[in-house]
């Protein structure tokens, strides 16, 4: 490039909030193993699968997870504790995964896209977009959502 030629600068794309498009997804959890689930689940609610992804910015779609009673647990697993805290002094608490998944299934997947998701105040953003629902039914038919193949 000579002296005289001056570059265009094209500078730094930021995406708008009236420009973002919010589509809504729903995830069949039948035979589906959790963590891939979650990660699948978690790209779409960051909005990591649209060109105008940003860092700093929620872009994302919202999800819904059906048949979440009906995710599966690989290898070992449902023998492996999940620790969480009362808050209160001696309130540490744990229950396996398997026991979970058959107790309280919305809260096993829950907990794995949390895992996921950035721990600032844009995850807890991106982690209300998120609907997990135990059976078949879900409320969000007026949203007219796609489905949404996770791979195995």
């Amino acid at each position: 490039m000579s002296k005289n030629k001056k570059r265009k600068n094209m500078g730094t794309f930021a995406v708008k909030p009236k420009e973002i498009e919010r589509k809504w997804f729903v995830v069949d959890a039948t035979n589906q193993p959790v963590g891939r689930l979650a990660s699948a689940v978690a790209r779409v609610l960051r909005g990591k699968h649209k060109p105008t992804f940003a860092y700093n910015a929620d872009v994302g779609d919202h999800v819904i997870v059906i048949n979440a009673d009906k995710a599966v647990l690989t290898g070992n697993k449902k023998d492996e504790l999940v620790y969480w805290h009362s808050l209160y002094p001696g309130g540490i608490k744990s229950i396996s995964r398997g026991k979970l998944l058959k107790t309280n299934p919305e809260r096993l997947i829950r907990k794995a896209i949390w895992g996921m998701l950035p721990k600032h105040t844009l995850g807890r953003q991106v982690y209300r977009k998120l609907k997990v629902y135990p059976g078949p039914d879900h409320p969000h038919s007026a949203q007219n959502p796609e489905v949404l193949e996770v791979r195995d």
